[in-house]
């Protein structure tokens, strides 16, 4: 894979000089085009081998380039809080607006790559993880991101001469670190990990582009001259696909029989059999979110239902139960402009809990697949690709180790229609209710419809949904608090075994 990288290709002095001004005039030009259209971003994922000219390559489009709409990120090791998340959050929540363009100079590469040449992953392991990053960048180009990537590469031979280059000149020495020459010294264990890595990973939606290294000037205009013609040829194709894409009519709800029909409606419980019920749930979730949070593992509550449903009361059960420090309730309305300017699950991303501690999701991704859905907000073709992008992104919590409990809130529409009218005669409630909360009604049908879809196509063994009859609401409350404490036993119960499959075995005595 490498080996066309390795011709020793140069670029003279005087070509050099007289490509750079236009080079670097149309890289302004569409930067600026890009800022003033606003409807993509483009993110630059750099890697490679030590001393191939990552760095200088960088610094040199910041020169060409207005530095303003140009952000490079460069990630070393994760930090604590960044290791306290799933491996992609750190990324996630730097990705660029829209009409921006970020450098991640180390990436989701990085990691997967030194476990696996470091001898601490397996390829099984390896596969895994790049699976996980196909998966990120399709979600990314697949909302209109332009990826592109970059690999510099050297043969071991210029290496070795770049390298003793760099140490030889006082000017220059300090580039070589120690880390440097420890991964010289594992070149043949990098290289079969790295071809590996790009020949799983260069996609038809986000290829690899493979830099010789071995000449600055060659490099960097190679560089250059690809991220115009990229961002150019990104922006004419976006253009045309949505001058050629025609707002999909809403179909029609079907009369078949749907998810929410099995739902038990109509039992209850005695308010002195709640009471008892109530107390002894709510200590059992206490004293295990007590033990969670020593043994850092986190945990995701997430709620939806229908207006009226109880989210409210069932959320304010579950947070008597814990310590005020320990959780957090995420309430989610409509985006945010700065929301907006990204893929709709990164608002999501930068709201995930750090070890030990309880993030309650009051709505949350799935409005794409419900209301946003229902309402038109988003193409059939968006919300249809979404399904597998919300199974990727509460894998990737699960596999982290986080408890993870999601709730379907249902009443019926007579309920529903009580509910209302009590929230307009109480002066406390009232504020509840609003003219979208009877708008929605009047879709009934098309929303239960998606929740069926919703449920069908996300309920997983990682994470299934709750589907919770709260005609009775204090009913309901019981089952929340039962699920949650069922969710946490689990992920206690997994890291226990993840502990203890880390651990040495122990010694026998004799």
């Amino acid at each position: 894979m490498f080996e066309t990288a390795e011709l020793g290709t140069k670029l003279s002095k005087d070509d050099y000089e007289a490509q750079v001004p236009a080079l670097r005039t149309d890289l302004l030009r569409v930067q600026n085009e890009l800022r003033d259209r606003s409807d993509f971003s483009v993110v630059v994922v750099i890697g490679g081998v030590d001393g191939a000219g990552k760095g200088e390559t960088v610094n040199r489009l910041h020169e060409w380039m207005d530095p303003r709409w140009l952000q490079a990120h460069a990630f070393g090791r994760p930090s604590d809080e960044e290791s306290e998340r799933p491996a992609h959050w750190r990324f996630i929540r730097l990705l660029p607006p829209k009409g921006r363009i970020g450098i991640f100079f180390g990436s989701w590469y990085t990691e997967p790559i030194l476990r696996r040449a470091y001898g601490e992953a397996d390829d099984d392991e390896l596969d895994a993880a790049l699976q996980r990053i196909n998966s990120l960048e399709k979600a990314l180009v697949d909302d209109g991101t332009l990826v592109l990537k970059y690999w510099f590469h050297l043969s071991k031979k210029a290496q070795t001469k770049r390298l003793k280059k760099l140490q030889a000149d006082p000017k220059t020495s300090w580039k070589v670190t120690d880390l440097d020459l420890k991964h010289f010294d594992l070149y043949d264990v990098f290289r079969p990990v790295c071809e590996r890595a790009l020949r799983e990973t260069s996609t038809g939606e986000a290829p690899w582009t493979v830099i010789e290294g071995t000449d600055r000037r060659h490099r960097e205009i190679e560089v250059g001259r690809h991220l115009l013609a990229a961002i150019e040829t990104h922006a004419k194709e976006l253009a045309r696909s949505r001058k050629r894409r025609a707002p999909a009519a809403a179909a029609p709800p079907t009369e078949d029989a749907t998810i929410l029909d099995t739902v038990d409606l109509t039992s209850t419980v005695d308010p002195d059999d709640y009471k008892k019920r109530l107390n002894e749930l709510q200590g059992e979730l206490a004293l295990l979110a007590r033990k969670a949070r020593r043994r850092e593992v986190s945990t995701a509550l997430i709620f939806e239902g229908w207006d009226a449903g109880g989210k409210g009361g069932a959320i304010r059960r579950i947070a008597q139960a814990l310590d005020a420090r320990q959780y957090q309730v995420i309430p989610i309305a409509a985006p945010t402009d700065e929301e907006a300017a990204r893929h709709y699950l990164w608002r999501f991303w930068r709201h995930l809990p750090r070890a030990g501690q309880v993030v309650v999701f009051d709505r949350s991704w799935y409005g794409r697949v419900l209301v946003e859905r229902v309402e038109g907000y988003c193409a059939e073709a968006e919300w249809m690709r979404a399904y597998s992008e919300i199974n990727d992104f509460e894998e990737a919590m699960y596999e982290h180790g986080m408890a993870l409990a999601k709730f379907w809130l249902h009443v019926s529409p007579e309920e529903q229609a009580r509910r209302f009218a009590e929230r307009e005669k109480t002066p406390w409630k009232r504020f509840k209710i609003t003219e979208e909360d009877y708008r929605n009604r009047e879709k009934w049908p098309e929303y239960e419809r998606a929740v069926h879809e919703m449920v069908e196509r996300t309920s997983t063994d990682f994470s299934p949904w709750t589907l919770v009859g709260a005609n009775d609401k204090k009913l309901a409350r019981l089952q929340v608090l039962e699920t949650c404490r069922d969710a946490l036993k689990d992920a206690l119960r997994r890291d226990k075994a993840r502990r203890a499959a880390l651990s040495p075995p122990a010694r026998k005595a004799g």
